[in-house]
């Protein structure tokens, strides 16, 4: 089965014992609260007859004949057509009888033919006249429910003697109705709270089959090598979406220290095969001079190994960063120069020089230490592959949002398919004259400290050599 359809399912069992179990509550205690209600309003009636019933029985006694008969007579012939919450009311339903201090009736406006009998042992009577409080319900007729009768008495008290009781009896069936409604109401009222619950059930089980195809989407394609953006959802869907994508960098981080495991391995190879043959040779006997020849080319191989390890090192402290040091506030054009005299001795030796053909006032908030790193591979690139006696050109410019500070050489640049390769770790070009291959380490550590910066690396074709282009921002 579907996850959706085991969603929905799901839903609408709850949702509907829910619903079932809510509504035999609410109908179960509509009648009762009903019957209590008409309880309490037949108790303050049967207080307030009492009360008018008290005078005549002090004066001689209620009879068929007295005040308070004739007062009921005129209740029973009343003419009413009142209108009670959209129910019609068309009669009066009060039947009122009156026992003496013995239970006998005295008065009775539902049953004159009762008069004289002995009520005494009726639950209201009884308990009435011996100080508590008397009520019972009884049925009619047959045994519906519709047929009982509630009755509530109170007694009649004159200077603290007990004189006799007021019994009121009212038929729930006069209250019927309104129960009727009562129940009609709440089951509708239950079977739309049923119905929106169901709504809401598919239209989230819609959403969250929705939500998990996006996520199943997403996995697929970043299966197939894909390389999108997680979806953006809210909650703990949009969590797993993000844990998702963390893994999948996570997966490509690995193939790509894979990747960068063999390149270092061959890096590693040339200057450790040729330590060995130096190394071998030395432990033969030769002559002066080739023993001078293979020392300084170990000693070359050795200084090889320490620089691609310190820039290894360098480039995966810089890609652990998430941030910036201790900035201050940096004058490119000046800064350059400074970093210029401390590669003097290395630039004479290769007889280059220094042209500077751009040189505008730019200043930039930097990580000092990190755009030393930067610019010093830069530069020391552009030594490598500038032709002897030839110059290296500088600039710094400045746009509304950044400043530029560019170096070019005039070597023998870079093929237009190996541009998009720039920048990339163990992605170099043979330098002039040689077929030995950089690391590629020294520009991908330039543009990992622009990117901390905010900035990028920007490389372009110079006819000839290769301008590359720090960017920050101002």
């Amino acid at each position: 089965m579907r996850l959706g359809l085991r969603v929905f399912f799901g839903f609408f069992l709850i949702a509907g014992l829910s619903a079932a179990l809510l509504l035999k509550v609410f109908l179960a205690e509509v009648k009762p609260s009903v019957r209590e209600v008409m309880e309490d309003l037949m108790v303050d009636t049967a207080n307030l007859l009492a009360e008018v019933a008290a005078e005549e029985m002090t004066a001689g006694g209620v009879s068929p004949d007295g005040r308070l008969a004739a007062q009921l007579q005129r209740y029973a012939r009343r003419e009413i057509d009142v209108t009670i919450w959209g129910l019609r009311k068309q009669s009066l339903d009060l039947r009122i009888y009156v026992t003496d201090a013995a239970g006998r009736v005295v008065l009775d406006s539902g049953q004159p033919s009762a008069v004289g009998q002995d009520y005494s042992q009726w639950r209201d009577v009884a308990l009435t006249l011996r100080g508590d409080y008397g009520a019972r319900s009884s049925r009619a007729y047959g045994t519906d429910d519709r047929s009982t009768v509630l009755v509530v008495a109170a007694p009649v008290i004159k200077g603290g003697a007990r004189l006799g009781v007021v019994s009121v009896a009212k038929p729930v069936a006069s209250v019927q109705r309104f129960i009727d409604r009562a129940e009609q109401r709440v089951f509708l009222a239950g079977a739309a709270l049923l119905a929106a619950s169901l709504t809401i059930g598919v239209a989230v089980t819609l959403w969250l089959v929705a939500s998990v195809r996006k996520l199943r989407r997403y996995a697929q394609q970043a299966q197939a090598g894909q390389a999108i953006a997680p979806p953006d959802m809210p909650g703990e869907l949009g969590d797993l979406a993000l844990a998702m994508d963390d893994m999948r960098r996570r997966l490509e981080g690995r193939e790509q220290l894979e990747h960068d495991v063999r390149a270092l391995t061959h890096e590693l190879k040339s200057p450790l095969a040729a330590l060995r043959a130096s190394g071998e040779l030395l432990q033969e006997e030769l002559p002066a001079a080739d023993r001078q020849r293979f020392a300084a080319q170990v000693l070359d191989q050795t200084a090889r190994l320490q620089t691609l390890v310190e820039r290894v090192l360098a480039l995966s402290q810089l890609e652990a960063q998430v941030g910036l040091g201790e900035r201050q506030r940096i004058v490119l054009a000046d800064w350059a120069e400074a970093q210029l005299e401390r590669q003097a001795s290395r630039l004479a030796q290769q007889g280059l020089g220094i042209v500077w053909t751009a040189r505008e006032d730019a200043a930039v908030d930097a990580d000092a230490a990190l755009l030393e790193l930067a610019f010093g591979n830069l530069l020391i690139n552009a030594i490598d592959f500038a032709p002897a006696g030839t110059t290296l050109e500088l600039a710094v410019s400045t746009t509304p949002t950044s400043a530029r500070l560019a170096l070019r050489d005039h070597g023998p640049g870079v093929p237009a398919a190996a541009f998009a390769q720039l920048g990339r770790r163990f992605f170099s070009t043979a330098r002039p004259g040689s077929l030995v291959k950089g690391s590629g380490l020294g520009l991908a550590i330039a543009r990992r400290v622009a990117e901390l910066h905010g900035g990028r690396l920007v490389f372009e074709a110079a006819d000839p050599g290769l301008r590359v282009t720090l960017v920050l921002p101002r």
